[in-house]
């Protein structure tokens, strides 16, 4: 009997001592590979062929430990993804972050006014889109064709946000991410407005407009113009014609204001074809609703403010367009 008694305390101290070895190389950091890895698991993947994989990326020395690490964290499901490991880590973390779901995803932050040639460069910084092909899939307005028969691309439909993109995220995604972003804005807003017209005069005033004050004055300028035929004469969509040309070098040139393209309203009566921009909502508010005023002229103050002088005569424009010049010629 005590022969018995004393196997089975033997097996017990080898049984807490394995488990006990068991939890020690769960908790041992671990980490068999020299550039960061990325290891991704299709809905679907079962435990075994996750510790598999995490074995042959040097995420994890075994695949045991994976298992083991489940039977300790018992309750716990494994999330498919992608998932990049740049740093030793115990098996029980490994697990964490994948009973967790925390998978790989990159930012994509588009402030207000970007046009879709802003927002390539932007894109192609993270590495996994190519401006051009963000360009191509920008420029295909079939996305948008139900909500604005007359786009011609999908300017002003690219909702500027924060986005998350993961590394197999294509241009059309993005960009049919955007969009749906915008189709929630534009809801919230119950308008019943031609959304063609007002998002293309909401991207000028986003242009021009850079104290968020001012939105509904510059709105009123255009709208004031617009309403007694005179020239919009907006150096943004000079800038946008040059960019659809692929001629613009940073600076507007006497070649770009005389340029006939139909962008450039400084050749053309009215509205531009299509938005030069993508505005936000308080500019498309402004579109809405621009203030009640009587300027149809703003010119730049000379202060650095980013505000503007109104003027509802030439002569008082030209007044403040001299001081502007003066301000910043000394």
């Amino acid at each position: 009997m005590r022969f018995l008694f004393r196997l089975f305390a033997m097996a017990l101290l080898l049984a807490v001592a394995a488990g006990g070895y068991v939890v020690y190389l769960l908790n041992q950091p671990y980490k068999a590979f020299s550039e960061p890895v990325f290891v991704e698991f299709p809905h679907g993947t079962s435990t075994n062929e996750m510790a598999r994989m995490l074995t042959e990326k040097g995420v994890i020395e075994q695949p045991w430990l994976l298992q083991a690490a489940r039977v300790l964290r018992r309750g716990k499901a494994l999330q498919a993804g992608e998932y990049r490991f740049e740093k030793p880590a115990t098996p029980l973390e490994v697990f964490g972050r994948i009973a967790r779901g925390d998978i790989y995803y990159m930012e994509l932050l588009i402030p207000e006014g970007y046009n879709m040639f802003d927002i390539a460069g932007e894109v192609e910084k993270l590495g996994t889109i190519k401006a051009s092909a963000f360009l191509a899939a920008a420029r295909n307005p079939a996305l948008v064709k139900d909500l604005d028969p007359k786009a011609e691309s999908l300017e002003g439909y690219l909702f500027p946000n924060k986005y998350r993109l993961y590394r197999h995220t294509t241009a059309q995604q993005l960009c049919r991410q955007m969009v749906a972003e915008f189709r929630t804005q534009w809801q919230s807003l119950g308008s019943k407005e031609d959304v063609h017209r007002t998002v293309t005069l909401a991207s000028l005033v986003e242009r021009e407009a850079r104290l968020p004050e001012e939105r509904a004055k510059v709105a009123s300028v255009f709208q004031n113009r617009l309403k007694v035929g005179m020239k919009l004469d907006c150096d943004p969509t000079t800038v946008y014609a040059a960019l659809l040309e692929d001629r613009y070098r940073g600076v507007i040139h006497r070649s770009d204001l005389d340029n006939k393209n139909p962008y450039n309203t400084y050749q053309h009566v009215g509205l531009p074809p299509g938005p030069i921009a993508n505005p936000g909502l308080r500019s498309i508010r402004a579109a809405l609703e621009p203030a009640d005023t009587p300027y149809l002229f703003f010119v730049a103050k000379a202060d650095g403010s980013g505000g503007h002088n109104f003027s509802d005569s030439l002569r008082q424009h030209e007044a403040a367009v001299a001081q502007y010049h003066r301000a910043t010629h000394h």
